[in-house]
């Protein structure tokens, strides 16, 4: 009888219980212990604590053998033999006390294997049938599946277990380890040595080192990982950024996408990046091999041409560490097993490093290396103009291209240079210059140059440039002479021009381009150039001819590039104004200099002539640009004093006599004017220290009108003016918000504004958006259309919000769910047509409302009592005012549109005697009576009287004498002089008078002042 059927007999339900008492409970705790507890610890028939004899045992055999034989069916054996067998039962489950092994153990064995067990420890007497001597096996081996099962659910079992299986883990893993020491295998030794190498490579690599400038106070290496920034690259030809600074070159449209550069070299396995002069290659190999050598996604090998190609032989895999200095010795043939693994990342840099002859020797190098190891990952840079465009692709290269930086880049390199060298006290005032000196923004386009002037700022506290001559020279020396020299680098293809020599050729190259207004020329030409001063400047030195020392200048200068096939232009538009600017005063220029003043394509020329011109050049320079008299060359003048550290105090004083009258401006007017003058002006707006606040209202006006144009610098500007404490200055740099970059704007300027009195306009989803990065705002415009849900959506805080004002808006619906708004003030609705719900406000603290809608629902105004001001501009309904307007309110000031007023007149106006402001319209339809004067000459707290309208409909002879009013307004268009003489008698209390009249109009307000002898009469 199989186990499985003696089940049917033997139903788990009943067993278990029976077997359980076989052994003790468990005790408390995980049944950790140093040796594991025998079985023969934990039956219940042994030992101290027995709970059972041998007389039980026997008991429970026999109510196991009793339920098999009285269940259903056939017997299994004969009933005589029931004794016997009972007996040999009760004997194996004794047996269970002398087995030598744990209850971990007995699971491991199997009840099958615990079943034998038993059976050769109490075995059947002689003289048993077959069937008996079944029943017994089976019943056994099911009593074992039992057991084992009831092991498996004690306490203490899975933790026992698991610390079985740890241990037995633990030894087979020192066994192991014993075997690799003693004898390792290849992997092994080249698992340790990467283990190794990794690290090696990551700190290795992992800094930033600008060669060539002296810091005597600033390190000269910055850690990678802080100062390394994401750069783009294209697979087509990128000559210039999208959004480069005003003035500059940008060169061809490119028809790829800018792609991050690590995103565009992992879709490819085979690449030759390009890139100008400081543009970024080194950097990103750096960035490549430390981030592969971290996340051990690749084994990388750095390679430098230029040092490879020292020792003559381009080296074998074998030899890569040794070629480069590595200190560490790997294993024999690890390189080889790495690349043949296709594990490596090969990183060759600097193809343009190395003479001409050694490039085609590196390209045979470098394909006999990928063919012997194919599928591993290979980069190779250059500059552009070092081979010919597709040089490697027969081979599967890609080429791709690093791009200019954008703006934004800019700004994150100088974030993370400053984080990095620890300066962070320079970082703002430096992004400020780079946002208003366009030449400095030109010249900040790829890490090299951002470095150089991160650096050179700091080392100089901050102040650079106190002239940008010495920036500029120091880049000059840093590109030309210094960099390849501290590099190791020595002459290319046999050219070698010193500093001096290269400046003279690349001086009349970029004079020739100022000359003809363009920003590139054909190679010819500039050739020509070149052969014509070659004589001058490196006379039988043996150089080589102009077409070899125009290529080395190409190649090796980072000033000159070629953008298209045939092409010459410098990398960098203020370069070439410089150099040009050199050329012109060393050859005495200035009347051509003089002569192009009035192009601003030459304002840069002009500029840099001043620095590089001696004291009596600078004088008659600034006064031929002092004698044109325009606001614009004063201002040009004005910005050539920086550079001109020597010059004639009268000059000097003149100059900044005559641009003193331009700037700051002081009226609206006078901003506008300024801004007109150009870009120049944002670098020459002083403040907000030592303004008066008409004289920073004018610095904001300017800049925001500029921002159209430029606004980085704009930006610059105004957020240096965002805590003035002037209202107008505040309501100017709110309200300039939609010419900037909007999440921009309200991080840097918007959000730290001082929010009292001042409303902040939201025009577009990017505005409504950007709500929730700033402040709470107390007043809030929105224009546009906008359900009421997604209104309150858009403020990070409703109850904050004091005034709401909704312009343009046909979606606001019902507006009880401004409710959310729960200390709202004052709400606005203008052409909001399906504006609905007045009532559903009633228990806002609301003080203030105004609906300029003619077709608007004003159902439920009454209900507004708590109002203090009131502006309608429909139609009311109704016979007198109180039918509509809430009459319970405590109203101060009430305005009524033209046409308001038709069906009720003002008849019913004296119901609120609180009011000091009255304002309302009329038409020549419908016209004043006695009635509605006397109306409003029942009112005892007017001050204020507000008029317009037709002034026939005034219906002055009935107006009586108004004697408390003292301040009186015509609003548009105003009725002439002659048409007011009765009106004017009426009211003998006047002290001041509005007149509406267009800002630009030339129209005297004298005749207003004859008719209110005693008031102030001014424009509104």
């Amino acid at each position: 009888m199989d186990p499985t059927v003696l089940g049917g007999k033997l139903a788990s339900a009943l067993v278990t219980p029976l077997l359980k008492k076989l052994f003790r409970p468990d005790g408390p705790g995980a049944g950790l212990v140093d040796k594991p507890v025998r079985l023969s610890a934990l039956v219940s028939f042994r030992g101290e604590k027995r709970t059972l004899d041998e007389r039980d045992v026997h008991k429970l055999a026999a109510q196991l053998v009793t339920q098999a034989v009285d269940s259903p069916g056939e017997p299994p054996f004969p009933p005589d033999e029931r004794i016997a067998v009972t007996d040999t039962l009760a004997r194996r489950l004794l047996a269970l006390g002398d087995l030598d092994m744990d209850d971990v153990q007995a699971v491991r064995l199997g009840h099958r294997e615990l079943a034998m067990r038993l059976h050769r420890a109490g075995p059947a007497p002689d003289g048993l049938s077959a069937d008996a001597c079944h029943f017994l096996d089976h019943a056994t081996e099911w009593a074992c599946l039992n057991i084992l099962e009831f092991f498996t659910r004690r306490s203490t079992f899975v933790a026992r277990s698991l610390v079985e299986q740890s241990r037995g883990q633990a030894e087979l893993i020192t066994k192991v380890d014993e075997l690799l020491t003693r004898a390792p295998r290849p992997y092994a030794r080249d698992a340790a040595f990467e283990h190794r190498y990794r690290p090696y490579v990551a700190e290795r690599h992992n800094h930033i080192t600008i060669y060539g400038i002296d810091l005597r106070d600033s390190p000269d290496r910055w850690p990678l990982e802080v100062a390394y920034l994401s750069l783009e690259a294209t697979s087509g030809e990128q000559t210039g950024a999208s959004d480069a600074p005003p003035g500059e070159h940008t060169g061809a449209a490119t028809a790829a996408a800018r792609l991050p550069a690590e995103e565009a070299l992992s879709s490819h396995d085979r690449v030759m990046l390009r890139g100008d002069a400081g543009s970024g290659k080194t950097t990103l190999v750096q960035w490549l091999a430390v981030t592969a050598a971290r996340d051990a996604t690749r084994v990388p090998f750095v390679l430098p041409l230029r040092t490879l190609v020292r020792s003559g032989t381009l080296p074998a895999p074998a030899a890569f560490l040794t070629a480069v200095g590595c200190p560490l010795t790997p294993p024999e043939g690890w390189a080889e097993r790495v690349l043949a693994a296709r594990r490596g990342l090969v990183l060759v840099d600097g193809l343009d490093e190395i003479p001409a002859a050694d490039r085609h020797r590196t390209r045979d190098w470098l394909l006999a290396l990928i063919h012997a190891f194919p599928g591993n990952h290979w980069l190779l840079t250059s500059r552009p103009t070092a081979v010919r465009p597709d040089w490697l692709a027969p081979e599967g290269f890609s080429e791709l291209t690093l791009t200019p930086m954008r703006r934004a880049d800019v700004a994150t390199f100088v974030h993370r240079w400053h984080a990095a060298a620890q300066a962070p006290e320079y970082e703002t005032q430096l992004l400020d210059s780079l946002r208003t000196k366009r030449d400095l923004a030109r010249l900040a386009t790829n890490p090299l140059m951002c470095g150089l002037i991160c650096a050179l700022h700091r080392e100089r506290r901050g102040y650079l440039p106190t002239g940008r001559k010495e920036l500029y020279d120091a880049a000059l020396a840093m590109l030309l002479a210094r960099r390849d020299r501290e590099r190791g680098m020595g002459a290319v293809d046999g050219v070698e021009l010193g500093e001096e020599a290269q400046l003279e050729v690349l001086q009349r190259l970029a004079y020739a381009l100022v000359l003809s207004g363009n920003t590139e020329m054909d190679l010819e030409t500039a050739e020509g150039i070149v052969a014509c001063c070659l004589p001058v400047v490196a006379p039988g030195s043996g150089q080589g001819d102009a077409e070899a020392v125009l290529r080395t200048l190409l190649l090796r200068s980072g000033l000159l590039r070629r953008p298209g096939d045939g092409v010459v232009d410098f990398v960098h538009r203020t370069f070439q104004d410089y150099l040009g600017a050199r050329y012109a005063v060393e050859e005495g220029h200035l009347d051509v200099l003089a002569g192009h003043a009035g192009d601003s394509l030459w304002e840069d020329v002009i500029r840099m002539a001043v620095a590089h011109a001696r004291p009596r050049e600078r004088a008659v320079l600034l006064r031929r640009l002092l004698a044109e008299g325009t606001p614009r060359l004063t201002l040009l003048a004005l910005a050539c004093l920086e550079h001109a550290a020597a010059l004639d105090p009268g000059v000097r004083a003149e100059v900044e006599e005559r641009a003193g009258a331009l700037v700051p401006p002081r009226t609206t007017d006078e901003a506008k004017a300024l801004a007109e003058a150009g870009l120049l002006v944002l670098e020459l707006l002083p403040g907000p220290e030592g303004l008066t606040a008409e004289e920073a209202h004018g610095v904001a006006v300017t800049a925001s009108l500029l921002g159209a144009e430029e606004d980085e610098g704009a930006l610059a500007v105004l957020r240096r003016f965002r805590d003035h404490p002037d209202l107008d200055v505040r309501r100017q740099l709110a309200g300039t918000w939609s010419r900037f970059d909007t999440r921009e704007y309200a991080v840097e300027v918007l959000d730290h504004l001082e929010r009292d009195g001042l409303s902040l306009v939201c025009e577009s989803a990017e505005q409504r958006a950007a709500l929730r990065l700033m402040r709470p705002w107390h007043r809030l415009r929105f224009d546009g259309p906008l359900t009421a849900a997604a209104l309150i959506d858009c403020v990070p805080d409703p109850g904050e919000v004091r005034l709401l004002h909704l312009r343009n808006n046909p979606g606001l619906g019902h507006l009880g769910e401004l409710r959310a708004f729960r200390f709202l003030t004052s709400l606005w609705l203008q052409r909001c047509p399906d504006a609905v719900g007045l009532s559903s406000l009633a228990d806002l603290p609301l003080t203030d409302l105004s609906v300029f809608d003619r077709g608007a629902d004003l159902t439920g105004l009454a209900s507004l009592t708590r109002l203090t001001r009131l502006s309608i501009a429909q139609s009311l309904p109704g016979d007198v005012l109180t039918d509509v307007l809430p009459v319970e309110a405590p109203l101060l000031s009430l305005f009524l549109g033209m046409g308001s007023i038709r069906s009720t007149g003002l008849r019913g106006l004296t119901r609120w005697p609180t009011l000091q402001s009255l304002a309302f319209g009329v038409s020549g339809a419908q016209c004043l009576g006695a009635e509605d004067w006397s109306e409003v000459a029942g009112l005892p707290a007017l001050t204020t009287l507000s008029l317009y309208g037709q002034p026939e409909a005034y219906a002055h002879d009935a107006m009586p004498e108004l004697p408390g009013v003292r301040d009186l307004q015509f609003l548009a268009n105003p009725p002439p002089p002659e048409a007011l003489r009765v009106l004017a008698s009426r009211l003998p209390g006047v002290r001041t008078v509005g007149v509406a009249t267009p800002v630009d109009s030339a129209e005297s307000l004298d005749p207003y002042a004859e008719l209110f002898p005693a008031a102030e009469v001014f424009r509104i």
